[in-house]
């Protein structure tokens, strides 16, 4: 835990203290839909749940190409079953990803992200059961996607976080899997020497 959140700080400090000429940030909104699944490594054949993800983001420009994106974004997570079964998990997630951008709008981004669990409960026909003392309460994932920003301002985002952490907390190893395709929004550039 130590690590990873040493790796966070690490990385936004770079993004707020760099002298580039590029260096600008842009601030901005997002939602989209989840994909989220469990990962087992018994046989639990578990199912995809769609859900949704919101928050905000900040834009931070290191170079013409290259820039440092962290979020604080509200994600719907969890699973479904072949028994009637929904879990349903609810994380606040921080992911840092660096982002390369083409010229074209189009870009490529991976990093860290950290989730904090807010809520959790399972769903079994009228019975809902709160599962959140059974879960930790942090996770940790790394993130792969792309991108594409319009001149106005308005971006189309996919992205895969990878689980890497095991939620639960007895020997069932379970790890978080989401796909997430959202729309996004950047406010106009304010240099970094302004904030």
């Amino acid at each position: 835990m130590k690590k990873m959140s040493l790796l966070l700080a690490v990385v936004l400090l770079v993004a707020t203290t760099t002298k580039a000429q590029h260096s600008t940030v842009e601030f901005g909104l997002k939602a989209g839909l989840n994909f989220a699944n469990l990962n087992y490594d018994n046989s639990v054949d578990a199912n995809t749940r769609t859900s949704m993800h919101a928050g905000l983001l900040a834009h931070f420009h290191l170079s013409k190409n290259w820039a440092v994106q962290p979020e604080l974004m509200f994600s719907g997570q969890g699973a479904k079953y072949s028994n009637d079964r929904t879990d349903k998990l609810g994380y606040l997630n921080i992911p840092v990803n660096l982002q390369y951008m083409f010229d074209n709008g189009f870009r490529l981004q991976t990093g860290p992200q950290l989730g904090f669990l807010m809520n959790a409960k399972s769903h079994a026909g009228d019975v809902e059961t709160d599962m959140k003392d059974a879960l930790n309460t942090t996770d940790f994932s790394w993130t792969f996607g792309a991108g594409y920003l319009f001149p106005s301002g308005i971006g189309i985002d996919a992205r895969y976080n990878l689980g890497l952490s095991d939620i639960t907390e007895n020997s069932t190893n379970v790890k978080n899997s989401v796909f997430q395709l959202g729309l996004f929004y950047q406010f106009r550039k304010v240099p970094v020497k302004q904030l």
